[in-house]
């Protein structure tokens, strides 16, 4: 049967003395106090006594499984300054849906505990100084949708399973992630995937196109990535906002962005694209900034000129001011050409 959304009968106020959930939430929250070395702000100063729901950035509502029985739901400690380590007995807290702890000093790892935070739905430690690889144990929570693990110190390959969740935001950006996007990137579900400042090998899978239905906005900047840009990029009709700026990208714009019909903002700068830009791109009703410098293009359309914010300088487009001198462009154009596999991907000889 289904529980009702509220509890039939008052009951007297619940605290770790009278509930025993509220009692391992103590119990956890007690030793992420042990675990802070720093806290400036004296943001656990009243993290005292049994009454958790009292506590400073502690947030308890009615159990999903009992109405009648409070529960420790979210945990805020946000711009907090706070420097320590995460406890593993933060995994005490199986009623948390909310976990913000980002623009903290907390060092070490995620704990291995956190397996056991089944209803967690957000996780954001970002703007930390955790370390190690990336936090396997993200992939074990069954119902997280937000994840924002960036800015940290974390390393070394990020596993592809991360891209079969059904996870709607995904920032691992300003890591030292290094890895190529596999094949399987194109099964997220995510509306916003930020990418940017990593250490991305290889090319976009032609599977980005299979996020045409879900995809809001890909961030990609200087992440390192060496390739064309797969055709399979304008199958992104739900797309507002493309930066793939500071990177080696080379060969021209496909003609296909001209069906990224909600497309608001688009960032190819410094790369080695080259070509004339497509006119259906600065056609795309929406776009309003349009940003290609810093690249090797030869022709625009004269329609580009007519949008909001568009920057074209240091290219090779002739009779327009601030281009690269002619000898860059020369050289670039006596360059072996790029050879690019039907999915984008640079050509191996």
């Amino acid at each position: 049967a289904l529980l009702c959304s509220a509890c039939p009968v008052p009951l007297p106020k619940q605290t770790a003395d009278n509930s025993p959930r509220l009692q391992r939430a103590y119990v956890a929250l007690q030793a992420l106090k042990r675990a802070i070395t720093d806290d400036p702000k004296n943001l656990t100063g009243n993290w005292c006594g049994p009454d958790v729901c009292a506590y400073f950035g502690v947030f308890c509502a009615p159990s999903l499984d009992d109405p009648c029985a409070r529960a420790v739901a979210g945990v805020d400690l946000n711009h907090g300054d706070l420097a320590g380590t995460l406890p593993f007995e933060l995994g005490h807290l199986t009623d948390l849906a909310v976990l913000h702890l980002n623009s903290n000093r907390f060092a070490g790892g995620l704990p291995d505990s956190l397996p056991k935070l089944s209803l967690l739905h957000e996780l954001d430690v970002s703007n930390n100084l955790l370390s190690g690889g990336f936090p396997q144990h993200i992939l074990c929570l069954p119902n997280v949708k937000y994840v924002d693990i960036r800015f940290n110190n974390l390393c070394g390959p990020v596993p592809p399973a991360i891209f079969d969740k059904k996870i709607d935001a995904l920032f691992i950006n300003d890591n030292h992630f290094d890895f190529e996007l596999p094949e399987n990137f194109g099964n997220s579900p995510a509306s916003v995937i930020v990418l940017a400042n990593l250490r991305l090998r290889g090319c976009i899978p032609a599977s980005v196109g299979r996020m045409g239905a879900t995809l809001n906005e890909l961030v990609m900047l200087n992440s390192g990535i060496r390739s064309c840009i797969p055709p399979e990029i304008g199958w992104l009709r739900e797309l507002t906002v493309l930066d793939v700026s500071f990177n080696q990208l080379q060969g021209t714009l496909p003609e296909s962005m001209a069906g990224m019909h909600a497309l608001e903002q688009l960032d190819v700068a410094h790369n080695e694209l080259a070509g004339h830009i497509p006119e259906g791109i600065c056609a795309l009703p929406r776009l309003a900034n349009f940003t290609y410098s810093y690249n090797y293009f030869c022709g625009e359309p004269e329609r580009c000129m007519a949008l909001r914010r568009n920057d074209d300088r240091q290219n090779c487009i002739a009779g327009r001011p601030d281009q690269r001198p002619a000898d860059q462009c020369l050289a670039f154009l006596h360059r072996p050409p790029v050879h690019c596999d039907g999915h984008g991907c640079l050509a191996q000889h």
